[in-house]
């Protein structure tokens, strides 16, 4: 079962002439709910007359290491049934990655000092969003690592053809990862820096205008605030 993407019952403002609604999107590869908002995310892009930029940083495990070290020991199994729940209810097939791009304990949550895969994901998200096609990389590189389909996802052909799928070339990507990957991480640092100044520090977060809409159980109550401020059909 998919939830609806845009609640009904919502107000006609009037405003037809409305200009582009414009969302930034703080997104994760690593995250779950990263994944499942996604789909809506898209198909709202679609179908409406909204901009979204995507607003990629790495895991919370890079940019707040800390934030594991007093974690209550019952977060972790919620979390693990309720992102399968999740994406179960929006009709996504879901497995957590093999291999985890964060190097972590599972019993003690114990960080690794360096975690390249996640590393190379972020950079290489920054790269396919400066190529203009950053959701569409996101999108399909997400599925690659929470559907399932493969174990893995970091070795052969799996990531260039992700890359592929998104018309984007890896081998591009990866030049630009290994020619800027100073900016590159300097623009994943500034896009954490504006979430936090946007009133938040997870993701996935969406932000209009001054709202911070966090998590992906509050897309629709995005949606809904879109609606009011004059969302409309995209012209085809």
């Amino acid at each position: 079962m998919r939830s609806k993407p845009f609640p009904p019952g919502v107000p006609s403002t009037g405003m037809e002439n409305q200009m582009t609604l414009k969302i930034d999107l703080y997104w994760s590869f690593r995250s779950p709910y990263s994944y499942i908002v996604l789909p809506r995310i898209l198909a709202l892009v679609r179908d409406h007359d909204v901009e979204v930029a995507l607003r990629i940083v790495h895991p919370a495990a890079i940019r707040n290491p800390s934030y594991f070290d007093h974690m209550d020991p019952l977060a972790r199994p919620y979390f693990f049934k309720d992102t399968a729940r999740a994406a179960a209810f929006q009709g996504l097939a879901f497995r957590r990655p093999v291999p985890d791009p964060i190097v972590q304990d599972p019993i003690n949550l114990a960080l690794a000092t360096e975690h390249p895969l996640a590393q190379r994901l972020g950079r290489l998200g920054i790269a396919a969003v400066e190529a203009g096609k950053g959701l569409a990389f996101a999108s399909e590189v997400a599925d690659l690592l929470w559907s399932g389909a493969v174990d893995n996802w970091h070795e052969g052909t799996h990531l260039a053809r992700a890359a592929a799928r998104a018309r984007l070339d890896l081998a591009d990507l990866d030049r630009t990862v290994d020619r800027h990957s100073d900016r590159l991480d300097a623009a994943l640092a500034e896009n954490d820096v504006a979430l936090r100044k946007a009133g938040h520090w997870g993701v996935p977060t969406m932000v209009f205008g001054d709202e911070v809409f966090f998590g992906q159980d509050r897309f629709d109550l995005l949606a809904w605030r879109l609606r009011h401020n004059g969302l409309a059909p995209r012209n085809r």
